[in-house]
């Protein structure tokens, strides 16, 4: 049985979700279940099939792994410092939730759905307009960096609040991909939080998914048991940055 469809709503208007055992103590607060999916419970491995451990990421670094369909990327970043806690966010249908912050050590760990929540601007094996621009570069999307830059209309987002929009035409965050973190420091991969786009990317962009993945069904086919993830150098040919 998937995980997805597992959980609890209790009561009206802002509503407490309640999880799986697994995610206790992460409350979820929406009018209702749209904002929180699970799925299959996904390792993290890097090219050589051995798993990926938080205390060996690059900290500013972009990583990429698809989840939960085999053709939706995902950024993974080990930030600087650690997050912020407990963030309340809205997407565009004005529909309330909570991100309750980074996972690892040092609670700096994120992914987000490499899709921006504006245009459907996505990381591909060609080229990616979006990325993760460091703290000491600068980028002309925002006064600072430490964001999550989509080049295509110039759309900042910060990692260390659930992606909440900084700038440019959205004002809705990037989805979340809720992360759990073990003893044996490996990372796992269990839920998309948040407006995820996916129905609308699935629509947009057939001939891609004919080119890189064999047709939009196969597209479609849910990760399971474990995502490659690769550095965004490895993952694409070129990164647009401005």
């Amino acid at each position: 049985m998937k995980r997805r469809d597992f959980l609890k709503v209790v009561g009206v208007g802002a509503t407490m979700i309640v999880v799986q055992p697994s995610m206790i103590g992460q409350k979820l607060y929406a009018s209702d279940g749209s904002m929180f999916k699970t799925y299959d419970k996904v390792q993290l491995m890097d090219a050589q099939g051995d798993p990926v451990l938080a205390s060996n990421l690059e900290k500013e670094k972009n990583y990429v792994f698809n989840y939960p369909h085999v053709a939706t990327p995902c950024f993974l970043l080990a930030l600087p410092e650690k997050t912020s806690k407990d963030i309340k966010l809205k997407s565009e249908d004005a529909e309330e939730y909570i991100w309750s912050g980074g996972v690892g050590k040092e609670n700096n760990i994120v992914a987000y759905t490499a899709i921006c929540s504006h245009q459907l601007t996505h990381v591909n094996p060609a080229d990616s307009f979006i990325s993760y621009v460091p703290k000491k570069q600068k980028t002309i999307a925002y006064t600072e960096g430490g964001v999550i830059v989509c080049g295509t209309h110039l759309a900042a987002f910060d990692p260390a609040k659930g992606a909440k929009a900084l700038s440019g035409p959205t004002s809705e965050p990037l989805a979340s991909i809720v992360l759990e973190h073990h003893d044996d420091d490996t990372l796992w991969a269990v839920a998309v939080l948040g407006p995820d786009k996916f129905h609308s990317f699935f629509k947009a962009f057939k001939p891609e998914f004919k080119t890189y993945f064999g047709g939009k069904r196969k597209a479609k086919k849910f990760v399971t048991a474990s995502a490659q993830t690769v550095p965004l150098t490895e993952y694409t040919k070129e990164i647009v940055q401005y």
